[in-house]
C-alpha cells in the first residue's frame, strides 16, 4: 500500500513579525511495516533547519528563521510504503494474558512512569466508571479487557472535534460525555494506567477509504504488553490501531507533540488566523507504474 500525505499549516499576520525558534513533530515514524519513500518540508521564510531524535526516539525538526515576515507556511509531503498487516497479529506472554498481570520487576523499572496517572485527583472517578468493564476479583483476558475499554469508550460517549487547546481530564470528559480523539485517548490512556498497564499518547496520520477530502491530525493511544509489545487502540474508532495508521510521535502526555510550535514577537492582535489543510490519499497501482 502506497500512502500519499500532503499538509499544509499557514499562521497569517496583519503585519510583519519576527520568529521564534519552532518545532515540527510531523514526520511519520519508520517502522518493520512502514518505510517512508519521500520526505519534503517547504518552508516560506528563509531558515535553517536541523533534525534531532529525542528520548521517545520521535524524529523533530528544530527551525530557527531569519527574517521577518507577516505570513508563514509550513508544507510537508510524505510517500509511504505500507506493508498491510492483520492488527491481531501478535502473542501476549502467558504470564501477561490475563488479567490482572504485573511486569516483570526489570522491565516495571523501564514503564514506571508509563504506569502512574497524570490526572490523580480522577482516579475515585475512573474506579467507578471502569467498575462494569473490570473490578476487584475480576478475571478477564488481558486482549478482551483492552478491547472492551476501547469499546466502551467508543460506544457511550460521543466524538466531538475541538479546536481548541489542551485536552480535557478525564472527570472533564466523562462529565460532558463528549471529548475529541486526543480525550478519548486520554481517558484510556488514564484507565490503563489505574490498572496498572503502562501507556502512552501516539500523534499521527490515518488513512480512511470512509473520509474523503481535508482531514485533520489524529490521536491514539498504546499499550505495552509483555510478548506483544506496543500495540494501538483507537478509542475514537473502537477499533485497534491497523496498518492504516501512521504514528509521528509518542508521549505520556498528549500536549507534549503538537505538529508544529514555537512562537513570534508581536502583540496578540497581530495574530489573524491559522490554517491547515491535511490529506491522506491511497496512491492508485496506475500512478505508481
Amino acid at each position: 500500500m502506497k500512502i500519499h500525505i500532503q499538509h499544509r499549516t499557514a499562521y497569517l499576520y496583519s503585519t510583519q513579525v519576527s520568529f521564534g525558534s519552532h518545532q515540527l513533530m510531523m514526520r511519520p515514524r519508520e517502522s518493520h511495516s512502514l518505510r517512508l519513500e519521500k520526505c519534503a518540508f517547504t518552508i516560506s521564510i528563509p531558515h535553517r533547519l536541523r533534525w534531532i531524535r529525542e528520548l521517545h526516539e520521535n524524529n523533530i525538526g528544530h527551525i530557527d528563521f531569519t527574517e521577518h515576515a507577516s505570513e508563514l507556511v509550513i508544507e510537508a509531503e510524505f510517500i509511504l510504503d505500507v506493508i498491510e498487516s492483520n492488527p491481531f497479529n501478535f502473542v501476549i506472554d502467558p504470564e501477561a494474558a490475563e488479567y490482572p498481570f504485573s511486569y516483570e520487576a526489570e522491565l516495571y523499572t523501564e514503564l514506571h512512569a508509563l504506569s502512574r496517572n497524570i490526572y490523580e485527583r480522577d482516579v475515585d472517578l475512573i474506579r467507578d466508571w471502569l467498575h462494569p468493564v473490570w473490578h476487584p476479583g475480576k478475571r478477564l483476558g488481558t486482549l478482551e479487557l483492552l478491547q472492551q475499554l476501547n469499546t466502551h469508550i467508543y460506544s457511550t460517549l460521543k466524538y466531538q472535534r475541538r479546536l481548541e487547546k489542551g485536552v480535557q481530564s478525564p472527570a472533564e470528559t466523562l462529565e460532558k460525555k463528549s471529548g475529541s480523539c486526543r480525550d478519548f485517548a486520554t481517558l484510556f490512556m488514564e484507565a490503563c494506567r489505574y490498572l496498572g498497564i503502562a501507556s502512552r499518547f501516539v500523534s499521527g496520520y490515518m488513512y480512511s477509504p470512509d473520509i474523503n477530502g481535508r482531514m485533520s491530525m489524529h490521536g491514539w493511544a498504546e499499550v505495552y504488553l509483555p510478548g506483544a509489545g506496543w500495540i494501538g487502540f483507537d478509542p475514537s474508532w473502537g477499533i485497534l490501531a491497523s496498518s492504516h495508521y501512521f504514528p509521528v510521535a509518542v508521549s505520556r502526555y498528549s500536549e507534549n507533540v503538537p505538529p508544529i510550535s514555537g512562537t513570534y514577537t508581536g502583540t496578540r492582535r497581530d495574530f489573524l488566523r491559522t490554517d491547515v489543510d491535511l490529506y491522506v490519499t491511497r496512491l492508485s497501482a496506475y500512478l505508481l507504474t
